[in-house]
């Protein structure tokens, strides 16, 4: 699902770090090593279709190396 961020990330929360990540040996291996953090927040995202919706995202994030693997898990509104 193709999707650009409208604005600021808003609420977010931590809701994994390092081994408690499922994923964490595919992204270590892919993005390199960092504390990895699995984060979640609220967002106004533009969608493949044009529409600008407001989202629950999730995705990874490590200091120095950005978000990576940002997905949509909800609609909100």
């Amino acid at each position: 699902m193709d999707l650009d961020i409208i604005g600021e990330i808003e609420e977010i929360q931590t809701i994994a770090v390092g081994g408690r990540i499922q994923d964490i040996m595919r992204i270590r291996k892919q993005y390199g090593l960092g504390r990895w953090r699995k984060l979640k927040g609220v967002a106004n995202v533009r969608l493949h279709s044009g529409r600008i919706r407001k989202a629950e995202v999730h995705w990874y994030g490590a200091h120095g190396i950005g978000r990576k693997k940002m997905k949509i898990k909800r609609i909100l509104d």
